[in-house]
């Protein structure tokens, strides 16, 4: 079980105020516990110092040890614990708080008065609608919404005004501006106001389409008036908004199946997508499987695709789990924790894996027979002839492993960017701190690929390059043009 770069922190703790630790759980205690556990348990610690020396590592610590001297608050600990596990890698380690500091003793009404005084722009939603409704022209007005507000975009003179129309946070109200969209010299800028209504500027303002507005970091989809989009627009933005998995025909050629994620929760749901249209699949001459933006999860998610592209044995490198009292408590935690789902067959493997695994403590410890693992099926299915998969960097871990299988078929090709590269040491496990104020998210094996094929901070390449004078929204009907020979 496999999971893409943990959150850092979580939302709950980016509008509280200071708390003052106990005096026997400050921030330096919490990074002494995190030192040692991170030490002596995770699978990639020693592989992380090979690579980038002793001496790397105690500038390091030193670093960090004096930043956490000032470090008097949860929201202030969190990323300073974090900084210094990113020194080994870039994904599978994570730091979560699991306390809530103090909420503000302000009272809602209290926050509303706090910008009771801010910029308003005082539009009647029934006049706006109606107003839009003779505009013969598509631009940036209209009403569009970003959880967890809806915006009216309305403009005077060179300058497009966002205005709340709902708002789902108690800082902002009716009325207030929320955003400007500014023109000037032919360049356009943006500034866009955030719960606290700090504002963010930025340069890159994009219209995808009709219905779609990307302001920086900021995306909005237009609520009024809808208007009828080129395909290409439509089908991207349901692809990248889908959270689960689905199928659809693009062509009398081609079908395209969309992946969000392949967490073990979305198992029968690919599944189930997979038999509904297994019999369309396999009289179709091509096949796109989309898995960009990816979230990792478990490689039994994907099973079921591979016996539809397979043209060869997969061999699949093994991992090697570093053996430890703490490591070894993960297969006790899948036989007597519900929430792992371990049937009795899984649990009769994880009892006996506990069992090698307390006899060699201390050590590196293959749970398989052999170093490759090598998956036959019984078919090789003439259709699809053709597979191409879409990737970018946001894919990593479980997906990265989805592909060093797929791509091992002589009907598969890569379309994208570099993966974001996060698989050589992976199965991730958490802690919690002494205190329980911390989860300490580390990883219990390192792949028998080391050294010879290394992935980490590497990334997976295309076998076609989207480079990008080819517009995301694009992406699909480019690999749909390429595998019909267009």
């Amino acid at each position: 079980m496999k999971n893409l770069k943990a959150v850092l922190i979580s939302s709950l703790f980016t509008l509280t105020t200071p708390s003052i630790y106990a005096q026997n759980c400050d921030c330096t205690k919490n990074l002494e516990w995190v030192k040692q556990t991170f030490e002596g348990n995770d699978a990639g610690f020693e592989y992380a110092l090979k690579q980038k020396s002793n001496q790397a590592y105690e500038a390091h610590n030193k670093t960090i040890s004096e930043k956490v001297k000032s470090a008097k608050t949860f929201s202030e600990c969190t990323p300073v614990l974090y900084e210094w596990l990113t020194f080994f890698r870039s994904g599978h380690v994570a730091i979560r708080p699991l306390k809530q500091e103090s909420p503000k003793q302000n009272t809602p009404e209290k926050s509303n008065n706090e910008f009771a005084n801010w910029e308003t722009l005082p539009v009647e939603t029934q006049d706006f609608k109606k107003y839009l409704d003779k505009k013969k022209t598509s631009d940036y007005e209209g009403i569009w919404y970003t959880e967890p507000y809806t915006i009216g975009i309305k403009k005077k003179g060179d300058q497009y005004v966002g205005f709340i129309i709902e708002s789902g946070a108690e800082t902002w109200t009716k009325g207030q501006v929320k955003l400007k969209l500014n023109s000037s010299g032919g360049k356009m800028s943006s500034v866009y106001y955030m719960r606290d209504h700090s504002g963010v500027e930025s340069s890159e303002i994009t219209l995808t389409g009709k219905n779609h507005l990307q302001i920086g970091d900021f995306s909005l989809s237009r609520v009024y008036p809808k208007m009828e989009d080129d395909p290409k627009y439509t089908q991207y933005f349901k692809s990248i908004s889908a959270n689960e998995p689905y199928i659809e025909k693009l062509n009398e050629t081609t079908f395209y199946l969309r992946i969000p994620s392949f967490q073990a929760s979305q198992k029968k749901k690919i599944d189930s997508v997979i038999a509904a249209n297994k019999d369309k699949i396999l009289s179709t001459e091509n096949l796109i499987i989309d898995i960009r933006n990816g979230t990792g999860g478990s490689d039994a998610s994907y099973n079921s695709i591979l016996p539809l592209i397979y043209t060869q044995p997969i061999r699949t490198v093994g991992v090697e789990y570093l053996s430890t009292k703490l490591n070894n408590q993960r297969m006790l935690d899948f036989i007597n924790k519900p929430e792992y789902g371990f049937n009795e067959e899984n649990k009769k493997w994880a009892k006996a894996s506990f069992d090698i695994l307390e006899k060699q403590q201390g050590k590196f410890v293959n749970l398989n027979d052999n170093v490759v693992s090598i998956t036959k099926y019984d078919t090789i299915h003439p259709y699809p002839k053709n597979v191409g998969i879409i990737i970018n960097q946001r894919n990593g871990s479980t997906d990265e492993q989805f592909l060093l299988a797929a791509k091992q078929s002589r009907k598969v090709k890569l379309f994208g960017t570099t993966t974001f590269g996060v698989l050589d040491v992976s199965n991730m496990y958490y802690v919690p701190s002494p205190c329980k104020e911390f989860e300490l998210g580390y990883s219990l094996s390192r792949s028998m690929r080391i050294p010879d094929f290394t992935i980490d901070a590497k990334g997976l390449q295309p076998d076609f390059y989207l480079d990008r004078s080819i517009p995301v929204y694009e992406w699909t009907e480019y690999v749909n043009g390429v595998l019909n020979g267009k």
